[in-house]
């Protein structure tokens, strides 16, 4: 099964009820569920949901440790013909999960009380992104 997301542009989108809505029709026998983002330049990961500005601070970060390739400092780049955020979109992916495991116990996902699992988008326009669910 597949959900799909649609991005604004750069930022974390917050999945888990999407991916909730998946592992309740899975039944009681349900033990894993496998995410898996089908693209190069946008990532996965499990994260703090409570405060907002953990998402802002982790986007602006990524920003800082990996900038557009018209950033003076990112001139090494070859790969710019998407634009200047392209390459450093697929750095970002490259650093960051693509894949997410996760325990299903009763039924439910083992997530702790302050987790939720988000897709971050790496590039400036917007995209459908489709993540693929296994449950076993």
């Amino acid at each position: 099964m597949n959900i799909s997301v649609q991005t604004e542009g750069p930022g974390l989108y917050e999945i888990t009820r999407h991916v909730l809505r998946q592992v309740e029709g899975a039944g009681a026998s349900a033990r894993l569920l496998t995410l898996f983002v089908r693209h190069t330049s946008c990532s996965l990961l499990i994260q703090e949901n409570a405060d907002p500005d953990v998402q802002t601070d982790l986007a602006a970060f990524f920003e800082k440790l990996v900038p557009p390739s018209d950033h003076p400092a990112m001139a090494y780049l070859r790969h710019t013909y998407e634009g200047p955020d392209d390459m450093p979109a697929h750095i970002k992916a490259a650093l960051l999960p693509v894949s997410l495991s996760i325990p299903i116990e009763n039924g439910r996902l083992a997530l702790g009380t302050w987790q939720g699992i988000y897709l971050f988008e790496h590039r400036r326009a917007p995209h459908v992104r489709q993540v693929a669910l296994s449950i076993v």
